[in-house]
């Protein structure tokens, strides 16, 4: 097999792992809030849900550009394992918080080192020929977007099984797991003394040096705005099932397996239409995924039961598919040679903002729409980017044929 095929199922692998681990409070962390930690009514724990899963997004926002600036001058590999096993500890450390505020610090902490799956983006896209790009970033996708979704599902099914706290020992394990499979796998040519006689720009002057590229502003805004949309219903998620469901009875697992439902067609969709892209053209499939999304998003505040709701979840994995890694073979494609890992970097940081602000102002926005208001916010708002993105890249298209 060639070894960027190697690289690229390996990573793919252990994107799986991390963003499972990752992921895996999800279907219960406002029931932990609720149960294990003391706080009582909807709104406080949607707050509190919303600023927890947000804060690791906060501090991985600052930092992501750092990190891709690193990458770039001492190799991706090393950013890989810097950022896997340091937050297999700060997972670990999770298990033993006692108050809300513990979680809040350590989830800012782990944002901090964070950056195992945009250093993989990095490496993949230095190793895979052009014309396989868009198969290559699906395929990477699939794996951690599954991991993504297939995590709440996971998790829901482990905390039913022995309670909340174990969960965060387990999660440290699967990105310790990770890390290793990566250290003793993954091979990377890189050049650290030509890298380290290239001209060393600051942050700042890398981002104005990327950002007079017309498309790539565009880009990292779709990012942001992609997942502002897909994550500001989710710190309710559990509640809205509960609601749905009517009874506490296995609560958890259904929680978890309408989160991770999403992430089952997506693993399907996201090679499928990877390779579509490299025969029609990534634009093109980026702007039917987002028109596609935002349809299947504001059905689901209509919805009278659990398997309802799974159906348009289902539907919107399919689409959802196509997003992230057309944006990351456009990003790949628009990028000069050798400031790859300071390009994902910043893209990273869009997407680490829509984290962070998707569930900040979702949780902020249930108390007054609830989240049958904010599907429907979403859906709008993916509708939008669809529309504005058509405008945006085919006109810049036009332009640079012209």
């Amino acid at each position: 097999m060639q070894r960027w095929k190697i690289n690229l199922f390996v990573l793919m692998g252990g994107n799986f792992l991390v963003m499972a681990g990752m992921t895996m409070i999800i279907p219960f962390l406002s029931l932990y809030l609720q149960k294990d930690l003391g706080l009582t009514g909807e709104h406080q724990i949607g707050v509190w849900a919303g600023l927890i899963f947000a804060a690791n997004f906060i501090t991985s926002f600052l930092f992501q550009p750092l990190w891709g600036k690193l990458s770039d001058k001492y190799g991706r590999k090393m950013m890989l394992l810097r950022s896997g096993f340091g937050m297999s500890i700060v997972m670990v450390m999770m298990g033993f918080a006692t108050a809300p505020w513990h979680l809040l610090v350590l989830r800012m902490l782990n944002g901090v080192i964070s950056g195992y799956v945009p250093a993989a983006v990095a490496l993949v896209s230095a190793t895979t020929p052009k014309e396989r790009m868009g198969f290559a970033m699906g395929t990477l996708q699939s794996g951690g977007t599954a991991g993504a979704i297939l995590g709440p599902f996971i998790g829901g099914l482990l905390a039913d099984s022995f309670g909340y706290r174990p969960i965060f020992y387990i999660t440290g394990s699967l990105l310790f797991l990770a890390s290793a499979i990566s250290w003793i796998l993954v091979r990377e040519k890189f050049d650290r003394e030509a890298a380290a006689r290239k001209p060393q720009i600051s942050v700042i002057r890398g981002f104005r040096d990327l950002m007079v590229i017309r498309q790539l502003p565009v880009l990292l805004t779709i990012t942001f705005l992609i997942q502002f949309a897909m994550l500001s219903p989710m710190p309710l998620m559990p509640l809205y099932v509960q609601n749905l469901h009517g009874t506490t009875e296995n609560l958890a697992f259904y929680a978890g397996f309408v989160s991770s439902v999403t992430g089952i067609s997506n693993m399907i969709c996201s090679p499928l239409l990877g390779k579509l892209s490299d025969r029609i053209g990534a634009i093109r499939i980026l702007l039917i995924a987002l028109g596609g999304a935002a349809v299947m998003l504001i059905p689901q505040a209509f919805v009278g039961t659990v398997g309802q709701l799974l159906v348009f979840r289902f539907l919107l994995g399919c689409f959802m598919g196509g997003m992230i890694p057309t944006v990351n073979s456009l990003v790949r494609k628009y990028t000069p040679d050798g400031m790859e890992s300071r390009a994902f970097g910043f893209n990273s940081s869009a997407l680490s903002l829509g984290n962070m602000m998707g569930p900040v102002i979702g949780g902020a926005l249930s108390g007054f729409i609830g989240i049958e208001g904010l599907f429907i916010l979403s859906g709008v708002l993916l509708l939008a980017t669809c529309l504005w993105a058509t405008q945006a890249l085919r006109a810049q298209k036009t332009a640079k044929i012209g």
